[in-house]
């Protein structure tokens, strides 16, 4: 066993509450810092609930700029910036550019695959320790059998793993091309995906009726429901004995004089609060430069603000997760709901929900959904959350140089839920002096000093 120490997470989201969790299964004494009161709905909450393995590609690749530069001038389309004077916002954009290359995307597209099929172990592990059962799931055929599965299992830790594969669905024959082109890619890199013409998309999932040309699978990805799982990972950590302090903010480090941090102090109810640890962890998410800034620190980041709508009672419920590759929408089945969510907006750290981007989502889903109406979305309060994105479309994962006992896990942009647990499991192997599994020099938080 590892020597115990004080790991002290700035950030309760999902990669904060992974962290807490697997350093407390190592014997370490865990103190989680949150901004926000217990009952928050950041990212980790609202969003698609997508595990997948098919997202090797980040963020920063071949065509995004002129794609971006398409879209950014349209406030209803999957992309837009609000135009700002903001130096933070031209760096990161020219970092984007920089990064946005073949050879880049070549270097990456192995390790995000690694990562995100150990992390979808991670999950698959996590729902047997949790609930104690078997992988009974992928025996269930009908929706009510899956629906009936998961409300008898909720109240046990069940998150709604269901691990039947993801379809990104083309609205048109020449996206499907463009999916099919990615599909021999993926295939070549160990991930699988076939391509499937509309019938038999359509025979693959009959409870939903689709207008499209066709879809790529990628039987590999997997969905669950993230406040369950949210849920469900505060009380296996609170049970390992993890302290949390809820409506806590972090404002000023103090470091020593040997190259480590000693203390951080916090503005929470009873006023100023010292804590000191350790290990320090900065998970906090979109606001994680801010207090980076504070100790000389470099981390580009630009929160990109998604949003997503839940319908309680959808007129038809498919069971497979989707992605509509045109529209950049994410739609995922959650027990009797559905959620349709997606956009990416750089507005800076503004958590406003802006109408136009909600009806953008509405007008795209429609015209992939033909069985829905615009009533259907009626009275459907919109989710946002603010997703944090580096310029190279690379998470930070790592301890920083600067400071000994300082470690940075952030900027998963669209990859926070799916990623989770496997970087909490490499930050627990680091912070006890292990060598991590992976080899993490491209996510190293130094890489932009």
């Amino acid at each position: 066993m590892p020597k115990e120490k004080h790991i002290l997470i700035i950030g309760s989201g999902v990669v904060g509450l992974c962290t807490g969790y697997y350093c407390a299964q190592r014997g370490h004494r865990v103190t989680v810092l949150e901004r926000g009161p217990e009952t928050r709905d950041g990212c980790s909450f609202g969003n698609a609930g997508m595990i997948v393995p098919s997202h090797f590609v980040p963020l920063a690749a071949p065509g995004m700029v002129a794609l971006g530069l398409k879209w950014m001038w349209n406030p209803e389309s999957p992309f837009y910036i609000k135009p700002r004077l903001d130096f933070d916002l031209f760096d990161w954009a020219f970092k984007f550019w920089q990064a946005s290359t073949a050879a880049r995307v070549e270097r990456a597209a192995p390790l995000l695959r690694d990562l995100s099929f150990a992390s979808r172990a991670c999950f698959e592990k996590l729902a047997d320790a949790w609930t104690g059962r078997s992988r009974r799931e992928e025996a269930l055929t009908s929706q009510s059998e899956i629906n009936q599965s998961l409300l008898t299992s909720a109240a046990t830790g069940d998150f709604g793993l269901t691990k039947r594969g993801l379809l990104m669905l083309c609205k048109t024959q020449h996206g499907l091309d463009d999916e099919a082109k990615f599909a021999e890619r993926a295939n070549q890199l160990g991930v699988p995906a076939q391509v499937l013409d509309a019938k038999q998309t359509a025979a693959l999932d009959p409870n939903i009726t689709l207008d499209v040309a066709g879809a790529v699978l990628f039987p590999k990805d997997a969905h669950l429901t993230p406040s369950r799982f949210m849920a469900a990972l505060q009380a296996q950590c609170e049970s390992l004995g993890v302290e949390f302090a809820w409506e806590t903010e972090p404002t000023v480090w103090w470091p020593a004089d040997n190259g480590r941090l000693n203390t951080i102090t916090c503005v929470c109810e009873e006023g100023a609060k010292d804590f000191s640890a350790d290990e320090f962890v900065l998970c906090g998410g979109s606001w994680s430069p801010l207090l980076a800034r504070e100790l000389g620190l470099s981390i580009p980041l630009q929160a990109g603000k998604g949003y997503s709508l839940t319908l309680p009672k959808p007129p038809q419920l498919p069971q497979l997760c989707s992605i509509f590759t045109e529209a950049r929408l994410a739609v995922t089945p959650m027990g009797s709901a559905l959620r349709i969510g997606g956009t990416m907006e750089i507005a800076g750290l503004n958590e406003d929900i802006n109408p136009l981007r909600v009806r953008g989502i509405i007008k795209s889903a429609l015209k992939y959904l033909p069985k829905f109406t615009e009533a259907d979305f009626e009275g459907i309060q919109p989710w946002r959350g603010l997703r944090p994105c580096s310029p190279d479309g690379l998470p930070y994962v790592g301890r920083t140089a600067k400071f000994a006992n300082l470690s940075i896990a952030t900027g998963h942009a669209m990859m926070g839920l799916s990623l989770g647990p496997i970087t909490g499991q490499l930050l627990a192997q680091i912070l006890s002096d292990e060598p991590p599994q992976f080899d993490l020099s491209l996510l190293s938080p130094d890489r932009y000093q």
